[in-house]
């Protein structure tokens, strides 16, 4: 990663929920809507981060999570992002669900550690639009 390259972080608004499905259901349709959402399936399980008000009342979640995404775009083969944007918060206690697309990287933080994030952040140099 080019270390003159200034990282910005930009709060998306909705709260998100994570769920975890067994992997041989279909994706259900709340799962494909929204500003941001991750559909990730593996021999194991199928894997889904929506917004929360996507979810069925009844759906088994992990609900209240913050959505702190990267300003990209990023290339692949760039080296360093990943760590330089979690190591503040890994320092700082804070927990974090990661997901990157093509161009950039998503982190969800859980709501009540929004603010401890977001101070981890700043005091290392990246910068956060809430």
């Amino acid at each position: 990663m080019d270390p003159s390259r200034k990282l910005r972080f930009l709060q998306l608004p909705e709260t998100f929920a994570i769920c975890r499905l067994p992997t041989e259901d279909g994706i259900p349709t709340w799962a494909v809507s929204g500003i941001l959402f991750s559909v990730t399936r593996t021999p194991n399980e199928l894997s889904i981060v929506c917004p929360q008000v996507n979810l069925p009342e009844r759906a088994s979640a992990d609900r209240g999570w913050r959505c702190l995404m990267l300003e990209g775009p990023f290339e692949l083969n760039e080296v360093g992002v990943m760590a330089a944007i979690t190591r503040p918060l890994a320092d700082a206690g804070v927990s974090i669900f990661a997901i990157s697309s093509y161009s950039t990287d998503y982190l969800l933080i859980k709501e009540e550690q929004l603010d401890k994030a977001v101070s981890a952040l700043a005091a290392s140099g990246l910068e956060v639009s809430v």
